[in-house]
C-alpha cells in the first residue's frame, strides 16, 4: 500500500489516480498510524512552502514523514513535497522544513542576460540526467515532464541530484538519496512519461 500523505495542501486525487492507474494500492490519508505502516509513501503539495510546513504540523504528521523515512520505506515527495525535504525556503521572509536534505529553496530571478523570465515556471520542460537513479529506468535522457513552480531547491550536497532542467537557469529537477526520491515537476501530470516515473518507484516495493 502506497500512502499519499492528506495534510490540506496537496494535489491528492491526482496523484492517487496516477498511482492507481499504474497497479498500485493506494490510500489518501492523514492518519499518522497509517502513513508509519505504509509500504512507500508519497508527499505532494501544492502552494507556500511555509503554508504547508504549517499545515503538515497541525495535523501531526512530522513524525510520521520522518519516520518513514527513516525506516528506509521508498518515499517520494512532489513539487512541494520536494522543496519541504529541504533545510529552508525563501519564500515570504525565512522559513524551515523537515532538513532532510541540506539546502535551501529559492525563486528563479526575474530575468537571465537580459531575458525576461516568465514566473511560475509553468508548462513541459525535458529532464537532464545527473546521477542514475531508478525512479528513471528506461527512460530516455531529455525526457519531457511538467512543471508548475516558482522556486526550486539547491542542495548542498551535489551528489544527491538525479536531473537538473533549464529554465534561464538550470536547476534541480529530481534528487535521490538512499529511499528519498523527489521531484520538483509532476509526474502524475506528466502523462506516459510520469505514468513510468511513477511505476518505476511502485516498483521499489
Amino acid at each position: 500500500m502506497i500512502a499519499v500523505v492528506d495534510y490540506g495542501m496537496g494535489n491528492l486525487r491526482s496523484a492517487q489516480k496516477a498511482i492507481e492507474k499504474i497497479g498500485q494500492k493506494t490510500v489518501v490519508t492523514s492518519d499518522a498510524d497509517t502513513i508509519t505502516k505504509a509500504s512507500a509513501v508519497v508527499l505532494p503539495g501544492v502552494g507556500a512552502f511555509k503554508a504547508c510546513m504549517e499545515n503538515l504540523k497541525s495535523y501531526g504528521l512530522v513524525n510520521a514523514v520522518l519516520d518513514s523515512i527513516k525506516k528506509g520505506k521508498p518515499f517520494l515527495g512532489i513539487c512541494v513535497g520536494m522543496q519541504l525535504l529541504f533545510s529552508e525556503c525563501e519564500e515570504f521572509g525565512k522559513s524551515y522544513g523537515l532538513d532532510v536534505i541540506k539546502g535551501r529553496v529559492i525563486r528563479f530571478p526575474g530575468e537571465k542576460d537580459g531575458v525576461r523570465l516568465k514566473i511560475p515556471h509553468m508548462g513541459w520542460n525535458q529532464l537532464k540526467v545527473k546521477n542514475e537513479s531508478p525512479l528513471f529506468k528506461g527512460l530516455k535522457n531529455n525526457s519531457f515532464v511538467y512543471f508548475v513552480h516558482s522556486y526550486y531547491p539547491v542542495p548542498d550536497d551535489k551528489s544527491v541530484v538525479a536531473t537538473t532542467t533549464d529554465y534561464g537557469v538550470e536547476f534541480t529537477s529530481s534528487i535521490r538519496k538512499g529511499n528519498i526520491f523527489a521531484t520538483q515537476f509532476h509526474p502524475e501530470k506528466s502523462q506516459e512519461i510520469g505514468l513510468k516515473i511513477l511505476k518505476n518507484f511502485g516498483d521499489l516495493i
